[in-house]
């Protein structure tokens, strides 16, 4: 160390002993590679303050004069900027003839140097890089090396600035191709004339040490700036002045000489006053997560794997703030055990709490963050007071504040800029429009300072609104719409404005409007979010509009919007939804609207508590995460949806996979989730990201099952193939673990025990295994059978309650130690491909072919499952009367009176098919044994019985006499049988399994059949009259012209077609359809057909000459999938053929004004097709598909078994 430093360090070492406190000034000098870590652990096993300094002084007089330069930029950045001014006058001079790297990343001992004579303040004691950033300033810094100008680096407190203003310049390169001359750093702040020009002397000072130019400082500020400017250009050309912290315009004015000049500054509006060119670099606090943590691992020298979980959570609330970060870290190096203590002072905003560190120039955040709103001018103080109300990351239109602040927008856009300019506002120029948002902790702090005025700053806002707008008027081509819609009822709430928030929220009209724009989730969330303000009446009524909103919900997120009208007629009439409906139903009736109502509804309860539908095809997997507040879900779409367990909400949708995704699962901790797919992958993801964390591709076959381990310490995930392999996979590793072998076929589902220590699998070669997971070896095997239904299975974590899907589109709960089955769950249109309780047990998911996602309550389940009506029913209307027959599901005939409710239990039996006679004396079935019986319903006694059948019956009816039993049979028979004089037919002729039949006059009878064929009966002879081969596969329906001339045939072979009764070939062969042609119907005077297929489409045919008239497609939503809800299953012309209802997921009515058909109503059924006669009485069955038909993968599906009294 020079004599000169040395002297200067003892003259002042006994003041230097009193006042300083040793540990951030020790850490600046070991980031500086002056003091090592052995030498900062014996200052600090000192007793007392005073002889840690002592020593740490003692320590540094033996060391060379970087040392002494970096105790003294130590103490400027510490805040002893007196005791550093006593040991200026020794600063040493060092030679920089020493250009040789002695570090990484350019930082040579040049660097080091030309650095330190600058001023410029070290690395932090922690730090990260931000490469990005450091690049742009550089760039722009480089633009200056043959010009003066301005490089401005702007951002709200805290985000960095002078870190990156000082790292920009720490690299050998640069420095000496830019900037040879050296870099000066002065840190400038708020200050007066006073202040600024005792700044501008520290600077001429330092420029001329050998004091060529003056022997006195400069006397103001116009000679400091030219004193400044003639040591800039004669003695330090080719330097670069660094400014940090400007904070007014007329300082930068003293700095204007023609100089190269780099600044940190909240407000980018400061180099208006100045000439040259300006090149602008905005910051904003952009910490991420894994930066975050590494800052804080670094603070207190752990391994980011080894951070406690408050480690995750502390970097949440501090919202991305490099500064927020670093208080936080350094507090946390110094009270290693106040993890928890720190994390709720950031969770309840107690910015106060957060005292500084001391490398930092105020004493808390909030005081950072309040001295920038200070320094706004008076007028515009309260505009950014009104600011409190927005939320965390909304970007607000300018639109919404003009209407807040009664203002043109020309006057808000200048206002707001103000707050722009100074880092308090954030602006987002997205085209022509403009949208405004705050930084998270601007958001807190503005809601802490507040907090008294925002209640009536929420009012405020509302009132405005209402001043310009009606809620049901606001239109979508708004600029300020979708904000009114998202958050007016929050404004409301937090106004306490209980009786527009009820107004607002249980109006159908908003409801229809917001759900047309946002989708019901968020609405979802706001009845949930509110419902504490409610009194108990209202909370009745929010129960009314949430049940009605999380049960439509699939929906109600579509297109053709359905008429939310007709669908509040559906809600039980004691809901205040059925109310509202039905009073603008009674209004829009008398305009032409056409509304059905059902009428048997009293004692339908739904075991569903939401139904969402975040997928565009089948949904094969659906899970939630270990807390229970969010699910995700997988499909043939080939993504992966992670949506709220509470709303519905989506929060993620990632293109997951190159195939179909068949499994998901998260991780015990939620941190991942796995998918795996067709394509043979299996992946990881970060659940709240969405990012990539690993690929395996090891498996051959498509992989079936992906399953994690229930322990979060031991994290393993296991993956079942149709390869035959069991794999498990370390998360901390790229290739599988371990492989088990056993299975012979596809292994389709796989689970850990709830110790971990076994591996279960089954698999479509009829066994279930039990595996080690550390030897790898069986354990256990069960044969359970090649032909099982049983789709999944999943087991409550709290109760012996298993959940199985089935084959059959349902889902049954069953008591595993009394082995009973205590619950029937119903409403899937389709298969279930899962399903899974919530970790709790208190609730699970279901997800289907139909493409929605079912989240049912156990109890609610086990409490009321209804007893299930099978789809064996026969319907007749009757005058005013509906009577329903049906077999439910414990083998019981019912007789249900369709408007009444009223049930009359028959007898037990094994039922496959029944009938009611015309005059409602008598019914008939069919068993599987090949029997009809017949029952009379006086006395409900069985009094004729017949086993001419060899297999399953499948079709009865009656004659309109009442005197003959119609029968038909998978044996490909038709049986007549007169049951009064016991004499019986057989019409035996077609190859296949007879699809159905319908009777003709003159005892004539028409069937049709799976072989392709439709044949004409005399019902008395048993002979063929007419034999008609119609299609080359199945004939899936036939109708019957009102004027008896001619018939339709439909099949699987896309096809429809025209016959007469009296040719052996078609009229007419209607092609177009791209699915299955599975019904069609003749208009009331026999001049058009209607066909429908399996695609939703519905075309509209001339009977006399062939030609479309009218195609119903349905409108096709994302990739294709369509709106009708697949199967168009049933047709009915009115009676004046300008209306048509068709049924299949949906019962629609289409009316036909001029040319053009299209839907006026939409009715979700519930897959129970109806038919409806319009004059008369007639019939309805519900058509029942052959096992053959089913193997149409994507196109057929299987009917479920009905609720009992869900017939409309």
């Amino acid at each position: 160390m020079d004599a000169k430093a040395r002297n200067c360090l003892l003259q002042y070492r006994e003041a230097l002993e009193k006042d300083i406190k040793t540990s951030y000034i020790m850490d600046r000098m070991i980031n500086d590679g002056v003091l090592t870590i052995s030498e900062e652990e014996k200052v600090k096993n000192e007793p007392t303050q005073q002889q840690r300094a002592a020593l740490l002084i003692k320590t540094i007089l033996k060391k060379d004069n970087y040392s002494y330069i970096s105790f003294y930029n130590a103490l400027i950045h510490e805040g002893y900027k007196d005791l550093a001014a006593l040991l200026h006058s020794g600063i040493p001079v060092i030679s920089s003839s020493n250009g040789g790297k002695d570090s990484v990343g350019g930082i040579t001992s040049h660097v080091k140097t030309v650095l330190c004579e600058g001023g410029v303040p070290q690395r932090p004691v922690v730090f990260v890089t931000r490469k990005k950033l450091v690049n742009a300033i550089r760039q722009n810094l480089f633009k200056l090396s043959d010009e003066p100008g301005w490089v401005v680096i702007y951002g709200m407190a805290g985000c960095g600035k002078s870190v990156l203003a000082a790292e920009a310049v720490r690299d050998h390169f640069f420095l000496d191709g830019c900037f040879p001359g050296g870099v000066h750093w002065v840190s400038v702040g708020k200050q007066d004339k006073a202040g600024l020009l005792m700044k501008l002397q520290n600077l001429c000072t330092r420029l001329d040490q050998d004091e060529n130019f003056s022997q006195r400082p400069p006397l103001n500020i116009e000679e400091a700036k030219d004193r400044l400017r003639l040591l800039m250009l004669r003695k330090h050309p080719r330097s670069l002045l660094i400014l940090d912290d400007i904070w007014d315009s007329w300082i930068l004015k003293a700095f204007d000489n023609q100089c190269q000049i780099l600044l940190t500054t909240r407000d980018k509006s400061v180099t208006d006053s100045v000439m040259g060119p300006k090149y602008i670099v905005a910051v904003e606090s952009d910490l991420g997560k894994e930066k975050g943590l590494e800052i804080l691992s670094l603070f207190v020298n752990m391994k980011k794997a080894d951070l406690p979980e408050q480690a995750h959570s502390i970097i949440k609330e501090c919202k991305g703030s490099p500064l927020v970060v670093s208080l936080i870290g350094a507090l946390l190096r110094d009270f290693p055990n106040r993890w928890d203590y720190y994390l709720r002072q950031l969770q309840n905003k107690q910015f106060k709490r957060i005292r500084k560190s001391s490398f930092y120039d105020y004493e808390a955040l909030d005081e950072a963050m309040s001295i920038s709103v200070e320094m706004l001018r008076e007028d515009i103080k309260d505009y950014y007071t009104d600011l409190s109300i927005l939320q965390k990351d909304v970007k607000v239109p300018t639109k919404v504040l003009c209407i807040l602040w009664d203002m043109e927008t020309e006057e808000v856009e200048d206002i707001l800029q103000e707050f722009v300019n100074k880092s308090l506002l954030f602006c987002d120029r997205n085209g022509k429009s403009f949208r405004y948002y705050l930084h998270d902790l601007q958001v807190d702090f503005l809601i802490e300072k507040n907090r008294n005025q925002l209640q009536d700053l929420h009012k405020k806002i509302v009132t405005q609104f209402q001043k310009h707008y009606q809620p049901h008027t606001l239109s979508p081509d708004q600029e300020d719409c979708m904000y009114w819609y998202n958050f007016l009822a929050y404004h409301m709430a937090s106004a306490s404005m209980h009786k527009e928030l009820c107004a607002l929220m249980f109006s159908l009209d908003w409801i229809k409007a917001k759900t047309e724009l946002v989708g019901p989730a968020h609405l979802i969330h706001e009845f949930v979010e509110y419902r504490h303000i409610l009194d108990e009446k209202d909370c009745a009524v929010c129960e009314n509009f949430q049940e009605f909103l999380s049960l439509n919900g699939h929906l109600l997120g579509r297109q053709p919007f359905p008429n939310i009208v007709q669908l509040g007629l559906c809600e039980p009439e004691t809901s205040e939804v059925y109310q509202q409906a039905k009073l603008q139903a009674k209004q829009e009736v008398d305009h032409g609207m056409l509304y059905l109502e059902w009428i048997n509804k009293k004692n339908i309860k739904n075991l569903s508590r939401l139904v969402v539908r975040p997928h565009t095809d089948a949904v094969y997997h659906a899970c939630f995460s270990e807390d229970g507040q969010r699910i995700a879900s997988c499909g043939v779409d080939k993504t992966l949806q992670v949506f709220k367990a509470e709303t519905g909400e989506k929060l993620l949708e990632i293109k997951a996979h190159e195939d179909e995704v068949l499994c998901c699962a998260f991780s015990t901790d939620d941190r991942f989730i796995a998918t795996c797919s067709v394509d043979k992958k299996v992946k990881i993801w970060n659940s709240m990201t969405g990012g990539l964390v690993h690929v395996y591709d090891e498996h051959s076959e498509q992989v079936n099952c992906c399953h994690f381990t229930n322990n979060s310490h031991y994290l393993l995930l296991a993956t079942a193939s149709s390869d035959c392999f069991l794999k498990l996979w370390d998360l901390n590793q790229k290739e599988c673990r371990n492989t088990m072998f056993g299975h012979t076929n596809s292994v389709n589902h796989c689970r850990f025990s709830p110790d971990d220590k076994l591996l279960a699998s089954c698999s479509a070669d009829g066994t279930l295994k039990l595996f080690d997971i550390h030897t790898g070896g069986l354990l256990a095997e069960i044969h359970t059978g090649h032909h099982s239904t049983i789709q999944y299975c999943d087991f409550s974590p709290q109760n012996h309650l298993a959940v199985v899907a089935l084959s059959q589109c349902c889902v049954e709960l069953w008591n595993m130690d009394s082995c009973l089955k205590v619950a029937d769950c119903r409403g899937h249109l389709s298969w279930v491909h899962c399903v899974m309780f919530s970790p709790d047990g208190s609730s699970f998911l279901t997800s289907s072919d139909d493409q929605t996602i079912r989240l049912w309550e156990t109890k609610k389940v086990c409490k009321n499952s209804a007893i299930v009506l099978k789809q064996e029913i026969d319907v007749v209307f009757q005058e005013n009367e509906v009577m329903v027959l049906a077999v439910d599901n414990i083998k019981r005939l019912q007789l249900i009176n369709g408007k009444t409710g009223q049930i009359d239990y028959l007898i037990e039996a094994q039922v496959s098919c029944c009938c009611l006679s015309p005059h409602l004396q008598y019914i008939a079935f069919g068993g599987e044994d090949g029997a009809v019986e017949i029952l009379e319903l006086l006395n409900n006694r069985i009094f004729q019985s017949r086993i001419g059948h060899k297999k399953t019956v499948r079709h009865i009816q009656f004659t309109d006499d009442g005197k003959t039993l119609i029968s038909s049979s998978d044996d490909s028979s038709i049986q007549v049988w007169n049951w009064q004089s016991e004499e019986y037919v057989f019409l035996q002729a077609h190859q296949e399994t007879v699809k159905d039949f319908k009777l003709l006059k003159n005892s004539k009878l028409l069937s049709w059949s799976f072989d392709g064929t439709v044949k004409i009966w005399s019902i008395i002879t048993g002979r063929i009259e007419k034999d008609f081969v119609c299609h080359q596969d199945t004939v899936l329906s036939c109708d019957i012209s009102p004027d008896a001339t001619k018939f339709s045939s439909t099949s699987a072979d896309k096809t429809a077609k025209i016959w007469s009764f009296e040719l052996l070939s078609p009229l007419h062969e209607l092609r177009g359809h791209k699915g299955c042609v599975r019904c069609s119907v003749f208009s009331v005077d026999s001049t058009l057909l209607a066909t429908g297929d399996d695609n939703g489409e519905i075309r509209i045919w001339n009977v006399s000459n062939g030609e479309l008239l009218h195609l119903c497609a349905p409108i096709l939503v994302e990739e294709g999938a369509a709106t009708h809800g697949g199967w168009v299953t049933d047709l009915c012309f009115s009676p004046d053929s300008k209306m048509l209802v068709s049924a299949g997921g949906y019962l629609k009515a289409i009316t036909s004004p001029g040319t053009l058909f299209h839907p006026s109503v939409s009715l979700h059924a519930a897959n129970t097709y109806v038919t409806k006669s319009w004059n008369g009485c007639s019939r309805s069955h519900k058509k029942r598909e052959h096992h053959a038909m089913l193997k149409k993968a994507g196109q057929i599906q299987q009917e479920e078994e009905l609720p009992a009294r869900e017939l409309a």
